[in-house]
């Protein structure tokens, strides 16, 4: 499903891809995001993925011209969780709505892993 806007000169429809890659860009420039994370079916690992596969780490699901987006990060080491999920769920939720046009009803994260950043 797609976001739908409508303007007076006609429907705006905006892709699922598109709103992932920007909440995800948009995640990775939180402090305390060392980046997305992708797990692994078949052994159970989680992956650090690269920024051309950030969608990978991110679900977006549009009903009713609503975005929900769930987020699978890994954080830096040493941070508080709550207050960089804080910080992700206000920054993203922001800079969608700003860039999309509607509502950022839910941002959901997921922590999937610790890394020590160098």
């Amino acid at each position: 499903m797609k976001g739908h806007l409508n303007t007076d000169n006609g429907i705006v429809s905006i892709d699922l891809d598109v709103i992932s890659r920007y909440a995800g860009l948009t995640a990775v420039e939180c402090f305390g995001i060392v980046g997305m994370a992708m797990i692994s079916m078949k052994d159970g690992l989680t992956k650090l993925l690269k920024r051309e596969s950030l969608t990978k780490g991110v679900d977006v699901t549009v009903e009713d011209n609503k975005i929900s987006i769930a987020f699978h990060v890994i954080i830096a080491y040493g941070v508080s969780i709550a207050t960089v999920a804080d910080n992700l769920m206000s920054n993203v939720k922001y800079k969608v709505e700003r860039f999309t046009g509607l509502e950022v009803s839910k941002v959901d994260i997921f922590v999937e892993g610790v890394r020590i950043i160098d």
